[in-house]
C-alpha cells in the first residue's frame, strides 16, 4: 500500500484525504439528526424542542469559523484539522444519547460544533497551499462533495443501525470513523514545500501561510526577492463586496442544506407518513445527487476556464446562477409532491443544483484571496453556520405552529413556508452574486 501511495502525487493524496474528512464529518451530522429524532420521538419531545437541540451544534460551529481560519493561517491547516477530528470524535464516544438529559446534549453538541468549525477553514488553507489554480475548482468540488456522499451513506446505513443496535450505536460508529481518519491523516499528510516559481507564488500556490512577522523575503527563480505582507487585511476583507457576495450565497446554500438535512427525516415520516427504514435506498438520493452535481460543477468550471471558453468571473457567475435558480424552483415545488418518489425527486433536484452552484461561490474565495483562503472561508462559513442556527430552529417553531393550526404535519400547508423561505433566498442570493462577485485576485 505504501508503494502505491508513493506513486500518487502528494497533492492528489491530500485532496483524497480531505474528501474523506468531509465525508466522515457529514456522516456524523446526519447520524445525529437520525439518532436524536428516533430517541426524541420515543421520549415525546415536541418539534420546537427538537429544533433547539438540532440547532445547538451550529452555535458552536459559528463560534469557531473565523478562529479556525486564523489558527489554520498561523499554526497550519494540517495540525488544526487533526486537532478538530480528535476533539469531535472523542466527544461522540464519551457522550450518552439521552433526550431527557438536555444539558448534557446541549454541551456535547456545542463541543462537536466548535471542533467541526475548524474543519473547513483548515481544509481550504491546505488546498490553497497544495493545489495549483487550474485544478482548484475540481479539487474543492471533490473535497466538498464528500459532505454529500457522507450524508447519503448516513441516510442509507444509519437508520438500520439505529433499528437493530439502538441510537447510541450511531455515536460509537461515528467516533470510530473519526479516529481512523485521524490516524490516516497523521501518517500521510504533510505541509507543502514552499514554491519558488514566481508565477505560482503570485497565485498564492505553495505558500506555507505560517506565522510571519512584518515582511518576509521570498526568493524567486531569477535570484531576486519579493516582499510579502504577513499582516491579515481584516478591514479590507470585511468591507469587500465580492467577499460579501460569497457570504450571502454561503448563507443561502447552508440555510437550504441544513433545513433539509435536519428536517427531511421528519418530512418523510410525519409529512408524508413514510418510514425511513421502508424507503430503502431512495432516501439517500438527494445527497447522492449533490455528490454527483458537485463534481460535475467542478469539472465544468475548470474546463470553461482552462479552455478559455469563459473568464473566471463569468464561469463563477454562470454556474452559481444556474444552480441557485433551479434549486429555488425545486424547493418551492417540494410541498406539492405527496408521494415518496415525487418528494425524493424534488429534494434531489434542489440539493443537486445547489451543489452545482458551489462551483461558483464556494471556490471564489480562492480566486480573490488565495493567500487568505482560510480566513475568507471562515468569515463566509460563519454566515453559513448562522443559517443553520436560524433555519433549523425557525423550522422547528414553524412546524410547531403548523401542528397547532392543522393538528398534525401531514398537510402540504404545514410545510409550504418551510420550503418557500430557502427558495426565495436562492433567488435573492443569485442576483447578489451576479452584481458583486469577481474572479480576479483582489487581495495581495
Amino acid at each position: 500500500m505504501s508503494l502505491s501511495l508513493m506513486k500518487i502525487p502528494k497533492r492528489y493524496l491530500i485532496v483524497i484525504l480531505t474528501f474523506i474528512s468531509t465525508c466522515v464529518c457529514y456522516i456524523e451530522r446526519v447520524g445525529f439528526s437520525i439518532a436524536y429524532t428516533v430517541a426524541a420521538d420515543a421520549a415525546g419531545v415536541n418539534q420546537s424542542s427538537k429544533g433547539t437541540i438540532l440547532s445547538t451544534f451550529y452555535y458552536g460551529y459559528a463560534c469557531s469559523q473565523v478562529p479556525g481560519g486564523w489558527a489554520a493561517q498561523r499554526i497550519g491547516g494540517r495540525k488544526v484539522l487533526l486537532l478538530s477530528f480528535v476533539l469531535w470524535s472523542s466527544t461522540c464516544f464519551l457522550v450518552p444519547l439521552d433526550p431527557n438529559r438536555v444539558f448534557v446534549l446541549v454541551l456535547a453538541r456545542l463541543l462537536v460544533g466548535v471542533a467541526q468549525g475548524f474543519i473547513f477553514p483548515s481544509i481550504h488553507t491546505v488546498l490553497a497551499q497544495w493545489v495549483p489554480p487550474h485544478e482548484r475548482s475540481r479539487s474543492v468540488s471533490l473535497t466538498t462533495s464528500g459532505m454529500y456522499l457522507g450524508a447519503a451513506v448516513g441516510m442509507l446505513a444509519l437508520p438500520s443501525l439505529v433499528k437493530f443496535k439502538g441510537p447510541q450505536s450511531v455515536f460509537a460508529a461515528e467516533a470510530a470513523l473519526g479516529a481512523m481518519w485521524s490516524l490516516l491523516w497523521f501518517k500521510c499528510a504533510s505541509d507543502p514545500p514552499r514554491s519558488e516559481h514566481p508565477k505560482a507564488t503570485a497565485a498564492g500556490f505553495g505558500e506555507s501561510l505560517l506565522p510571519l512577522k512584518g515582511y518576509q523575503k521570498t526568493k524567486v527563480e531569477n535570484g531576486g526577492s519579493a516582499a510579502k505582507a504577513g499582516k491579515i487585511p481584516w478591514k479590507k476583507i470585511l468591507i469587500s463586496l465580492p467577499v460579501w457576495a460569497i457570504v450571502v450565497n454561503n448563507f443561502t446554500f447552508h440555510y437550504a442544506l441544513y433545513v433539509l438535512m435536519n428536517w427531511l427525516p421528519t418530512y418523510f415520516e410525519q409529512g408524508l407518513q413514510l418510514s425511513l427504514q421502508d424507503m430503502g435506498s431512495s432516501k439517500m438520493m438527494p445527497y447522492l445527487n449533490m455528490f454527483i452535481f458537485s463534481n460535475i460543477g467542478g469539472v465544468v468550471a475548470d474546463h470553461l476556464i482552462t479552455k478559455r471558453i469563459l473568464s473566471v468571473t463569468k464561469t463563477r457567475k454562470f454556474l452559481n446562477t444556474i444552480g441557485f435558480i433551479v434549486a429555488s424552483i425545486a424547493l418551492m415545488a417540494l410541498p406539492l409532491f405527496r408521494t415518496s418518489s415525487g418528494a425524493v425527486f424534488c429534494s434531489s433536484l434542489a440539493l443537486g443544483f445547489l451543489a452545482l452552484g458551489r462551483a461558483g461561490f464556494a471556490v471564489n474565495h480562492m480566486d480573490i484571496a488565495p493567500r487568505y483562503a482560510g480566513i475568507v472561508m471562515g468569515v463566509s462559513n460563519t454566515a453559513g453556520t448562522l443559517a443553520g442556527i436560524i433555519g433549523v430552529d425557525l423550522t422547528g417553531k414553524l412546524l410547531e405552529a403548523a401542528t397547532t393550526a392543522y393538528s398534525d404535519l401531514s398537510s402540504p400547508e404545514s410545510w409550504r413556508v418551510v420550503f418557500f423561505i430557502p427558495g426565495l433566498l436562492c433567488i435573492f442570493s443569485s442576483f447578489i452574486f451576479l452584481l458583486f462577485s469577481t474572479g480576479e485576485r483582489i487581495f495581495d
